[in-house]
């Protein structure tokens, strides 16, 4: 039977840390190693948020390490060890499986990252960032082949993303021109009407959102945090799988939010 190699963790973690640049990143969490695990990778699963159902997953699979976008230590948190923090903690250090995670490095990335893999999927040409002038702007600009109604692209999406996404209207224009930002970026669409796009597409809503979209005459559609961003860790995981000669799965906990 064909064996898989094995790769130093440190070395893989120095190669991701230097591809993603994630040093140069100011973030709400500390990007890379978090838990450190076996000396040796040869099995990586990723997933999206490094809840305890995939921690269970890694431990059946008997991964050597786990490369998520949410991971643990944000700003801001409880700093203490208990609870479920504790159990998912306990889990790790028992089965000694590393935790790997990438938040802003993975949403900024120009090839790996989660919006370029979202645009790559949807179907968008990337225009530029959302942000002129910025390179690591996390949110992007462009347009479609040819302009659909809001009811057309919001079936591209559910029929790509396997949901439904939940749009509000803003206005009788077809989308040409839009801009995109993954996650919890609702709070982007004042810079996507500076813009002066048809429609902005982020994972989560509020509630200030829809008033901005109808009065600003913007389409908006919140396609699901989780949903939108499955896509870094899965490119990401394929890359160091085929430079290194690993294995890798992506295992999607379904999260409706």
């Amino acid at each position: 039977m064909f064996k898989r190699m094995s790769i130093e963790l440190n070395q893989l973690v120095q190669y991701s840390d230097e591809l993603l640049q994630s040093g140069q990143i100011t973030d709400y969490c500390p990007n890379g190693l978090q838990v450190e695990g076996r000396p040796r990778v040869r099995r990586i699963l990723c997933g999206v948020t490094a809840c305890q159902a995939l921690l269970d997953e890694a431990v059946a699979w008997d991964a050597d390490l786990i490369l998520v976008h949410h991971g643990y230590f944000w700003k801001g948190e409880d700093s203490r060890i208990r609870g479920i923090k504790k159990r998912r903690l306990a889990t790790l250090l028992q089965h000694d499986i590393s935790l790997l995670a990438y938040h802003l490095p993975l949403d900024v990335h120009p090839e790996l990252g989660n919006n370029v893999q979202l645009a790559k999927r949807l179907g968008l040409t990337i225009e530029g960032p959302l942000e002129p002038g910025n390179p690591r702007s996390v949110g992007l600009l462009g347009r479609l082949d040819s302009p659909e109604s809001l009811a057309d692209f919001s079936a591209r999406v559910a029929r790509i993303l396997g949901r439904e996404p939940q749009c509000i209207e803003g206005g009788g224009q077809p989308i040409e021109r839009l801009a995109w930002c993954t996650g919890a970026a609702q709070g982007y669409i004042e810079q996507a009407v500076a813009q002066g796009v048809n429609a902005y597409l982020s994972g989560e809503i509020s509630e200030p959102t829809v008033h901005s979209a109808r009065e600003n005459g913007i389409h908006y559609l919140a396609a699901g945090h989780h949903a939108t961003e499955r896509y870094g860790v899965q490119a990401l995981a394929g890359h160091l799988a085929e430079r290194f000669d690993l294995e890798w799965r992506f295992a999607d906990i379904d999260n409706p939010v």
